[in-house]
Protein backbone atom coordinates (compact mmCIF):
# COMPACT_ATOMS: atom_id res chain seq x y z
CA UNK A 1 0.00 0.00 0.00
CA UNK A 2 1.21 3.29 -1.35
CA UNK A 3 2.19 5.94 1.75
CA UNK A 4 -0.47 8.59 1.70
CA UNK A 5 1.25 12.15 -0.30
CA UNK A 6 2.94 14.68 2.19
CA UNK A 7 1.33 17.34 0.07
CA UNK A 8 -1.71 16.26 0.71
CA UNK A 9 -1.95 15.63 4.36
CA UNK A 10 -4.45 18.06 6.15
CA UNK A 11 -2.18 18.33 9.03
CA UNK A 12 0.41 19.49 6.79
CA UNK A 13 -1.91 21.71 4.93
CA UNK A 14 -2.78 23.10 7.98
CA UNK A 15 0.53 24.24 9.11
CA UNK A 16 1.57 25.00 6.16
CA UNK A 17 -1.06 27.59 5.79
CA UNK A 18 -0.35 28.58 9.61
CA UNK A 19 3.17 28.66 8.81
CA UNK A 20 2.46 31.10 5.37
CA UNK A 21 0.72 33.26 7.58
CA UNK A 22 2.87 33.92 10.43
CA UNK A 23 5.53 34.67 7.99
CA UNK A 24 3.70 37.00 5.69
CA UNK A 25 2.80 38.63 9.19
CA UNK A 26 6.61 38.42 10.91
CA UNK A 27 7.72 40.62 7.27
CA UNK A 28 4.95 42.96 7.79
CA UNK A 29 6.19 43.63 11.49
CA UNK A 30 9.45 43.60 10.51
CA UNK A 31 9.07 46.56 7.71
CA UNK A 32 6.91 48.49 10.59
CA UNK A 33 9.45 48.15 12.92
CA UNK A 34 12.86 48.99 10.65
CA UNK A 35 10.59 52.12 9.38
CA UNK A 36 10.41 53.46 12.74
CA UNK A 37 14.15 52.04 13.88
CA UNK A 38 15.22 54.75 10.81
CA UNK A 39 13.16 57.22 12.24
CA UNK A 40 13.53 57.30 15.41
CA UNK A 41 17.41 55.61 15.64
CA UNK A 42 19.42 55.46 12.40
CA UNK A 43 19.12 54.80 9.10
CA UNK A 44 19.90 50.63 8.15
CA UNK A 45 22.45 50.85 5.14
CA UNK A 46 22.29 47.29 3.92
CA UNK A 47 20.59 43.71 4.79
CA UNK A 48 23.78 42.42 6.38
CA UNK A 49 23.38 45.41 8.92
CA UNK A 50 19.79 44.72 9.33
CA UNK A 51 20.29 41.20 9.93
CA UNK A 52 22.85 42.23 12.30
CA UNK A 53 20.37 44.45 14.28
CA UNK A 54 17.75 41.44 14.21
CA UNK A 55 19.83 39.06 15.64
CA UNK A 56 21.87 41.35 18.49
CA UNK A 57 19.48 44.51 18.72
CA UNK A 58 17.54 45.21 21.54
CA UNK A 59 15.22 47.08 19.55
CA UNK A 60 14.10 43.85 17.51
CA UNK A 61 14.58 41.18 20.49
CA UNK A 62 10.66 40.96 20.51
CA UNK A 63 10.37 39.30 17.37
CA UNK A 64 12.42 36.38 18.31
CA UNK A 65 9.22 35.04 19.68
CA UNK A 66 7.14 35.01 16.49
CA UNK A 67 10.48 33.70 14.65
CA UNK A 68 11.20 31.07 17.02
CA UNK A 69 6.96 30.01 16.27
CA UNK A 70 7.80 29.68 12.77
CA UNK A 71 10.88 27.73 13.54
CA UNK A 72 8.74 25.06 15.90
CA UNK A 73 6.81 24.49 12.96
CA UNK A 74 9.25 24.09 10.47
CA UNK A 75 10.55 21.72 12.18
CA UNK A 76 7.76 19.50 13.11
CA UNK A 77 7.54 19.61 9.29
CA UNK A 78 10.70 18.92 8.43
CA UNK A 79 11.00 15.77 11.37
CA UNK A 80 10.52 12.16 9.71
CA UNK A 81 7.98 11.48 12.06
CA UNK A 82 4.42 12.61 10.79
CA UNK A 83 2.98 15.66 12.38
CA UNK A 84 0.28 14.62 14.70
CA UNK A 85 -3.22 16.71 14.30
CA UNK A 86 -2.60 16.96 18.39
CA UNK A 87 0.48 19.16 17.17
CA UNK A 88 -0.81 21.23 14.82
CA UNK A 89 -3.53 21.99 17.43
CA UNK A 90 -0.91 22.90 19.65
CA UNK A 91 0.93 24.87 17.36
CA UNK A 92 -2.33 26.74 16.25
CA UNK A 93 -3.25 27.43 19.84
CA UNK A 94 0.10 28.75 20.53
CA UNK A 95 -0.14 31.45 17.68
CA UNK A 96 -3.38 32.64 19.10
CA UNK A 97 -2.14 33.15 22.51
CA UNK A 98 1.41 34.93 20.83
CA UNK A 99 -0.84 37.10 18.71
CA UNK A 100 -3.15 38.60 21.66
CA UNK A 101 -1.48 42.43 21.88
CA UNK A 102 -1.58 43.53 25.09
CA UNK A 103 -1.44 47.29 26.24
CA UNK A 104 -0.12 46.70 29.84
CA UNK A 105 1.46 43.02 28.61
CA UNK A 106 5.32 42.81 28.39
CA UNK A 107 7.69 41.94 25.65
CA UNK A 108 6.08 40.52 22.74
CA UNK A 109 2.32 41.35 23.69
CA UNK A 110 2.95 44.75 24.78
CA UNK A 111 5.33 45.48 21.20
CA UNK A 112 3.04 43.83 18.99
CA UNK A 113 -0.09 46.38 20.41
CA UNK A 114 2.40 49.52 20.06
CA UNK A 115 2.79 48.40 16.42
CA UNK A 116 -0.92 47.76 15.64
CA UNK A 117 -1.59 50.93 17.08
CA UNK A 118 1.24 53.00 14.77
CA UNK A 119 1.06 50.75 11.74
CA UNK A 120 -2.16 50.03 9.59
CA UNK A 121 -0.08 47.66 7.58
CA UNK A 122 0.30 46.05 10.62
CA UNK A 123 -3.70 45.90 11.50
CA UNK A 124 -4.41 44.69 7.60
CA UNK A 125 -1.28 41.78 8.49
CA UNK A 126 -3.19 41.00 11.57
CA UNK A 127 -6.54 40.68 10.24
CA UNK A 128 -5.30 38.46 7.68
CA UNK A 129 -4.19 36.01 10.41
CA UNK A 130 -6.87 36.24 12.88
CA UNK A 131 -9.18 35.14 9.16
CA UNK A 132 -5.93 32.09 8.93
CA UNK A 133 -6.42 31.33 12.58
CA UNK A 134 -9.86 31.15 12.56
CA UNK A 135 -10.40 28.73 9.18
CA UNK A 136 -7.43 26.44 11.13
CA UNK A 137 -10.17 25.79 13.82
Amino acid sequence: MASPDPLEDPTRLRLTALRSGLLQLHKTLLDSERRTYENDVEKVTSSSHMLSLLLHDPFFAWLHELSELVVVIDEAMDSRERVTGDTANEMVEQSRILLIPDETGNGFARRYFEALQRDPEVILAHARMRKILTALG
